[in-house]
């Protein structure tokens, strides 16, 4: 019995050291500037700038094969930061790639749904829930908005709602925006003599 606990104590110790050889030898470094500016990106993975999704995105931006100006979601404020991170000048976003919108998440209509899984398949974040034949719904906190779940569903159940600013998701504008406050007369005071 102690022979054998032995073999295997030794065993686990070859194998946790070879392991450990491996891990050094083969490490695989990454980019930091890669990592930098997907940090920035909006991590929808929508496509809609191109790419499957943000990190190959990012990838691109740092080899200078995509513009820093193709990402609607990410908005005027993504654009200002990776421009500023990379030294470059600002662009407005591309009409090409589509237009900034609020934040928005996904909505199923939970009678009209017939559980066909079309939308499931096509949410690249896994924020819908539901089963074959049964009806679904959306993980709001998931939903990164990025509306690749409505072309795939066959009785059109899925809408996008805006997301209204609470205290926890409200952000300053960026300096520069075009900003109007309003200006209200005001009744004269009586001088307190």
């Amino acid at each position: 019995m102690l022979y054998a606990i032995g073999v295997m104590a030794l065993g686990g110790i070859v194998l946790g050291a070879l392991l450990g050889y491996a891990s050094t030898r083969f490490k695989v470094e990454g980019d930091p500037l890669v990592d930098k500016i997907d940090s920035i990106l909006p991590q929808t993975q929508c496509g809609q700038c191109g790419f499957p999704g943000c990190r190959p995105y990012a990838e691109a931006i740092a080899k200078d094969e995509a513009d820093i100006n193709q990402c609607p979601p990410g908005g005027d404020e993504n654009i200002h930061k990776l421009a500023e991170l990379l030294g470059k000048e600002y662009k407005p976003l591309s009409a090409e790639h589509g237009v900034e919108k609020p934040k928005q998440v996904a909505l199923i209509d939970e009678k009209i749904c017939i559980g066909c899984t079309l939308c499931i398949q096509a949410c690249p974040v896994d924020a819908i829930v539901g089963a074959a034949k049964q009806m679904h719904t959306i993980v709001a906190d998931l939903c990164t908005g990025c509306e690749l779940c409505i072309p795939p569903c066959p009785v059109e159940c899925i809408s996008m709602i805006t997301v209204d600013a609470t205290l926890d998701t409200w952000k300053w504008q960026k300096p520069g925006t075009k900003r109007v406050i309003p200006i209200m007369p005001v009744a004269p005071t009586a001088q307190a003599a």
